[in-house]
């Protein structure tokens, strides 16, 4: 057993040691099993370090814990990054007060070029989703990771349109890793899986109590290039989030609504304040993100305004499998009739975007 990263656990599990003193200590002593090995004078001179934190370290109690947590990891398909790995996001490092440990289960590199978080009530109107479904559609050709925290409402409905358009998305839970909460999103979660992934500061076993949950927006808001309140009340866990992302100096967006409606009053008074970006489209975003709408990874760049959407994620689709692709697998993962998708393909042939290859298959040029 790797015994940096057993030690770096047991130090994330000794009580009164937070994310900061966790860096803290790990910066004075080289590393989280030197942390263990160095004397308690020496310990008691590392700032925010008393007695008490010293003896909870060197009684090394929590080593046990700490074994049974690799072994549940390994059990659970669960990786569990430092801040010092590669694969830990770097979105987060320049935050004080971001977890010192993360689990994550899934397939996506969590250091992509565009993340974009979208938040908002648990009771959303048919107009919220409707929003939401559009963001996710029109953010196809910028293959943005789409992070949320897999509650009611807003959130689920901007996981399941990423998975639906071909975007990776990341849910960011208040629970351990073996607790999906709401229970009745754990489809979702487990395609979430294979296109994108489940993130959690929580340990094994943790269960989705109130506190944990603002720990959890401050992730979600740490994670993102831009932050996007889709529907929001005047107080409420969206509009804490867009707080947090505001003090850690993101790009904050909300989508204003109508004048009287409880679910717009939290959007529109952010705009009003001038704490959040007016959002009327996916242009609002690549106008102040100063993004490029483009199908990346191609050998040459497909600019947004040649495209339809419906031709966006037939492209995103394609692009995203990186080989050839069947005619009949492209309408099942496009959800287009054979009659419409032969056109589309047609004129994206036209366009020089995609090449025609034996055996009815189809690639990017």
């Amino acid at each position: 057993m790797d015994q940096e990263r057993l030690s770096f656990i047991a130090l994330h599990l000794t009580p009164g040691i937070g994310d900061f003193l966790v860096k803290q200590l790990v910066s004075y002593c080289g590393s989280a099993h030197d942390v263990f090995q160095t004397p308690k004078g020496k310990l008691r001179k590392i700032p925010g370090i008393g007695d008490i934190t010293v003896d909870a370290i060197k009684n090394g109690n929590t080593f046990r814990e700490a074994e049974k947590e690799l072994i549940k990891a390994e059990k659970e398909d669960t990786e569990i990054l430092f801040y010092t790995d590669k694969k830990y996001p770097h979105r987060l490092k320049g935050i004080d007060d971001a977890p010192a440990l993360l689990y994550y289960k899934g397939n996506q590199n969590l250091n992509v070029s565009k993340i974009v978080g979208i938040v908002g009530t648990r009771q959303a109107t048919e107009y919220g989703k409707e929003i939401v479904e559009r963001i996710c559609k029109d953010l196809v050709p910028h293959q943005a990771l789409i992070v949320s925290g897999l509650a009611y409402g807003i959130d689920i409905h901007a996981h399941k349109f990423a998975l639906q358009y071909g975007l990776a998305t990341l849910g960011v839970m208040g629970s351990g890793m073996d607790i999906i909460y709401p229970a009745v999103h754990k489809e979702t979660a487990k395609k979430m899986i294979n296109q994108g992934g489940l993130i959690t500061e929580n340990k094994f076993g943790t269960k989705p109590d109130a506190h944990n949950f603002p720990a959890r927006n401050r992730i979600i808001a740490g994670l993102c290039d831009a932050l996007l309140v889709v529907e929001a009340a005047e107080k409420g866990g969206a509009l804490i989030t867009a707080d947090i992302a505001n003090s850690y100096n993101k790009d904050v967006f909300a989508v204003p609504g109508n004048l009287g409606q409880t679910y717009s009053d939290g959007c529109n008074k952010l705009i009003k304040i001038n704490k959040a970006n007016l959002f009327t489209s996916v242009k609002d975003l690549e106008y102040i993100m100063n993004w490029t709408a483009s199908i990346e990874g191609t050998q040459t760049s497909l600019a947004l305004t040649l495209f339809e959407p419906e031709e966006q994620k037939v492209l995103a689709i394609l692009k995203k499998r990186n080989t050839p692709v069947m005619i009949d697998e492209l309408s099942i993962a496009s959800d287009l009739p054979p009659g419409e998708l032969a056109s589309l393909l047609l004129t994206l042939e036209f366009k020089n975007a995609i090449k025609s290859l034996p055996g009815k298959m189809y690639s990017l040029r």
